[in-house]
């Protein structure tokens, strides 16, 4: 169901959303870069109540917006590199996530990008249905997964803007490069790759679209 105003269900999100916030705000690595990405937060924030108000979404669409929100406010507290999700699986599954999948960096910041493809597909798919209500699914599919591209690059330019006006050691905290030169393009291709993934199972249902 489509809602164009915020109801109480959505007040306990946005709540929890701003729990999350709190907590993150206590003593994080890195205050300077902290900032940084909660600027990032506001503004994703604003955009997504403008959306709710202007053309309506559901609210499962809100919910895995503010999902999204939620795991890069996790990031942004740990500085995405150093975000310890492995000692919680050591700690509370006693099992090492990284030594079982080979993995010899962290990897939370690719989470982030392949959840901002899965997460905010849905989003995306919403804003153009409702913009360009003639085109058939198949196209609005296709342009939800170039805007998904498009926005991936776009992030990553102004990463790299904000990166150069740091001295080299805040740069590499605020992008978490980890030494991998093409950290950049896994992370885009990851966001492209999760948006093709919900975005062919929602085509493959032949449903009404989860966005509606």
């Amino acid at each position: 169901m489509i809602e164009h105003n915020l109801t109480l269900k959505h007040y306990v999100a946005l709540a929890l959303l701003g729990l999350g916030v709190g907590i993150s705000s206590i003593q994080p690595l890195e205050w300077e870069a902290y900032v940084l990405h909660q600027i990032g937060t506001v503004i994703m924030l604003l955009v997504l109540i403008i959306c709710l108000k202007k053309i309506g979404l559901s609210f499962a669409n809100f919910c895995l917006y503010l999902g999204f929100l939620i795991i890069h406010v996790i990031g942004a507290h740990y500085l995405y590199s150093y975000v310890p999700y492995n000692d919680w699986f050591i700690k509370l599954l006693h099992f090492d996530l990284n030594q079982q999948l080979g993995w010899s960096r962290n990897m939370y910041d690719r989470l982030v990008h392949f959840a901002y493809g899965l997460l905010l597909y849905p989003f995306f798919y919403r804003c153009f249905h409702v913009w360009l209500p003639s085109l058939k699914p198949l196209t609005l599919f296709s342009l939800t997964i170039q805007f998904v591209m498009a926005s991936s690059l776009v992030y990553e330019l102004i990463e790299w803007w904000i990166a150069i006006g740091l001295s080299p050691e805040d740069a590499e905290n605020y992008n978490g490069q980890q030494g991998d030169m093409w950290d950049a393009h896994k992370d885009m291709f990851l966001a492209t790759l999760a948006a093709v993934l919900i975005g062919t199972i929602q085509l493959w249902h032949k449903k009404t679209p989860i966005t509606q």
